[in-house]
């Protein structure tokens, strides 16, 4: 039970200094959204300070008060579930922007990322078990593509099979001009069919190092004296290979995997740029261009509370499938 309570404290505490960084870092960034919000809406003439004030309201970056009680305001904002209005998407708010862009990026981040970890540890772990087959000697090639630029190897695969062959669409989450949103079946085929190329470009840049990991550890845990023994226990190939060392090999990879996927929030600002696809990295990049501080906390809030709860998952899924974890805590 202590082990629990000490890692809840622990991820309690880097929440709260997670919390205050984001409060903080949008803050010493150059530029006003308050002057944002007042070019986009056309002022003209001298702006009056009660009107500045009323737009600082609106937006809740009042930088007339001072730091603490802003921090204070935006803590409590948090609590309350309001994270305040977008100056990009103005009048929308952030809640209702994260609301339509996260299951966009979910569905193509997440399942790429759980694809490509599935694989990639089940790939890594034959060739491990069979060092020198023709899966073994495959992995450098599939560790090229973890090392290509990502940005490159999505423009290459997008001219190739988005211009020249013209298999898949060149940009878009769906066919916006024939499919209305909806959870109807035409809505989710065009989704699929948009979301491909995208997914194929996440796989082939993020296999390969799973795949290399787990060989490794393979190839590492094979030697361990308890493989041995189990052998000389007589016991099935297959038994020792998935239960004995497999399950001790994945060990590492299972962090890296918590942070992969708490990272899918904050989804793939490169893919979802290239391809116009219209997930939350998307809007991530328009908040930052446009200094606008309510949509980057709020986005930065999400990434910040996946990223902690997919390891603290992992750390309890830890002391589950290697107890000795737990006596060491």
């Amino acid at each position: 039970m202590r082990f629990y309570l000490r890692k809840l404290l622990f991820y309690a505490v880097a929440l709260w200094a997670a919390l205050t960084l984001n409060f903080l870092i949008p803050r010493l960034m150059p530029g006003n959204p308050v002057d944002i919000m007042l070019s986009k809406l056309a002022t003209k003439g001298t702006v009056t300070p009660a009107a500045r004030h009323a737009v600082e309201l609106l937006l809740g970056t009042n930088t007339s008060e001072p730091l603490w009680n802003q921090y204070w305001n935006y803590l409590v904002s948090i609590f309350h579930g309001d994270l305040g209005v977008s100056v990009t998407y103005f009048p929308a708010s952030v809640n209702q922007i994260i609301g339509q862009t996260l299951p966009w990026t979910i569905a193509l981040i997440g399942i790429s990322t759980i694809v490509s970890f599935v694989f990639g540890i089940l790939l890594g772990q034959l060739a491990g078990w069979k060092r020198g087959s023709a899966l073994d000697n495959f992995i450098p090639v599939t560790t090229m593509f973890t090392a290509v630029p990502y940005f490159w190897l999505a423009l290459i695969l997008l001219y190739l099979l988005g211009s020249v062959v013209q298999v898949f669409p060149l940009n878009g989450g769906y066919d916006v001009y024939n499919v209305e949103p909806g959870f109807t079946w035409d809505f989710i085929k065009s989704a699929l069919y948009y979301g491909t190329l995208p997914a194929l470009t996440i796989v082939l840049s993020s296999i390969g190092g799973w795949m290399l990991g787990m060989r490794n550890m393979m190839v590492s845990t094979l030697s361990e004296d308890y493989i041995l023994t189990a052998e000389a226990k007589g016991l099935k190939p297959r038994r020792i290979r998935t239960t004995y060392a497999a399950r001790n090999a994945v060990l590492p990879s299972l962090a890296g995997f918590a942070i992969s996927l708490g990272f899918v929030v904050a989804g793939s600002i490169v893919a979802e740029q290239v391809f116009s696809y219209p997930g939350i990295g998307f809007a991530l990049l328009n908040a930052v261009q446009n200094n606008d501080y309510s949509l980057m906390q709020g986005i930065f809030l999400v990434i910040t509370v996946a990223v902690l709860g997919a390891n603290l998952l992992v750390d309890l899924l830890y002391a589950v499938i290697d107890p000795r974890t737990r006596a060491q805590a």
